[in-house]
């Protein structure tokens, strides 16, 4: 290979790119997108993105790494996976998309306010008390997150939907005094405390 081409490559892979594969799932991907458009086109969520997936990819590759970090777009992906199924290059972009929103979180870069990171904070809360998400107590958690007075405001909004919940069983009250959980929960707290605490080692020896 000429050192033209070499330095081209260099020049091609800047240093948030590098960035991007060293720390975010899949990232090494990312150089992968040509910039069809199939994936936006394929998102539910496709028009309310502000910047949808192969434009992260072009930021991400130009070194815009604080417009990308501080993007809400990482945090509208639904999981619905039609990105990846229509890709003609095969692309993980669902698994880009949510190790970019978990590397930005990690960072502190991440945008303040976005609903959707509170909800998935709220969620994972939930889940590790139990093991089991508890639907009552995460409803109640969204409802009144934002004070006890908006909270009224909200579960007398949506006292509908959870007598429909209730009515589909979805959602008891026994639930909240306790609900049900796995059968080792000291456990699986335990597991997962080893595995952050094993990620707080790789951070500390290789950097973010």
């Amino acid at each position: 290979m000429s050192d033209l081409n070499q330095n081209m490559i260099e020049k091609y892979r800047n240093s948030f790119l590098k960035e991007v594969e060293a720390n975010v799932e899949e990232g090494e991907w990312v150089k992968m997108c040509m910039q069809c458009g199939v994936c936006s086109g394929s998102c539910p969520l496709g028009k309310h993105w502000a910047h949808p997936p192969q434009e992260i990819f072009m930021m991400i590759r130009a070194g815009k790494r604080e417009a990308v970090l501080a993007s809400d777009a990482m945090w509208m992906c639904t999981s619905c996976y039609n990105c990846i199924v229509r890709c003609p290059r095969e692309v993980p972009i669902t698994h880009i998309m949510h190790g970019l929103a978990h590397y930005a979180k990690r960072l502190g870069l991440a945008p303040k306010g976005q609903p959707t990171m509170a909800f998935s904070q709220i969620f994972w809360d939930n889940m590790l008390k139990a093991g089991r998400v508890n639907e009552l107590k995460l409803g109640l958690s969204l409802y009144f997150k934002d004070g006890f007075v908006q909270g009224v405001k909200n579960s007398l909004a949506n006292a509908k939907l959870g007598q429909n919940m209730m009515k589909a069983k979805r959602m008891n009250a026994a639930e909240f005094f306790g609900g049900h959980g796995v059968k080792d929960v000291s456990g699986l707290q335990k597991m997962i405390k080893k595995a952050q605490e094993l990620e707080d080692a790789r951070i500390a020896k290789y950097g973010n």
